[in-house]
């Protein structure tokens, strides 16, 4: 069953302020929000995604422990042609992949000591590159911290089966929009143009 999404009822989103206008260099957020029914729903996302992946793409992947982040990312560089072993980041921080098409890393900020420590660690170039970043755990960098192409916030979703989640997506960009029309396009997902907003990272 493909993921289920719709435009009403958007939830809020606590690491974006209405309030703060966006810079005139990036188009209104689209916001939308749906449901996987399962596993399959999300390896099916996954490869939607890495159809959109260009050089430079900031993705990042927000949720509690367990809600299949890692999973996503798996699903997303198998879709890209990665056939080996995916390690999960959890206390390397980052583990860098060299595909065909570009270079993408694999961030995991659960751990980091304080908020700066991903600057501190050399990582900052990676965000002014060609490099695909995929990013895990972002609202753990604090304040300062680039703006994501787009980003996904994946919840339990109560009363439906266990592998079943809530797909909550903002695009803050042109090509994240893209992405997020694509995924439109696909079934995947309804859109709504929401008020010109700022993104903060939490």
């Amino acid at each position: 069953m493909p993921a289920k999404c719709s435009s009403d009822t958007l939830p809020t989103d606590p690491s974006m302020s209405p309030s703060e206008p966006a810079p005139t260099h990036r188009p209104a957020p689209l916001h939308a929000r749906g449901a996987l029914a399962g596993i399959d729903a999300t390896h099916r996302l996954a490869a939607l995604i890495a159809t959109c992946l260009t050089p430079g793409f900031r993705l990042y992947l927000s949720g509690d422990l367990g809600m299949g982040k890692t999973t996503l990312v798996r699903e997303l560089l198998r879709a890209l042609g990665h056939r080996g072993r995916v390690a999960s980041p959890t206390y390397t921080l980052i583990e860098p992949y060299n595909l065909s098409r570009f270079d993408l890393h694999h961030y995991d900020f659960y751990r980091l000591t304080h908020p700066s420590a991903w600057r501190d660690a050399g990582f900052e170039d990676a965000f002014d590159s060609q490099t695909v970043v995929v990013v895990e755990w972002p609202e753990h960098a604090g304040d300062g911290f680039p703006a994501p192409d787009l980003r996904l916030w994946i919840s339990a979703d109560p009363g439906e089966a266990e592998d079943a989640r809530r797909l909550s997506a903002t695009a803050f960009s042109k090509r994240g929009q893209a992405c997020l029309t694509a995924l439109h396009d696909a079934g995947s997902c309804a859109t709504v143009l929401l008020p010109d907003w700022g993104y903060e990272a939490r």
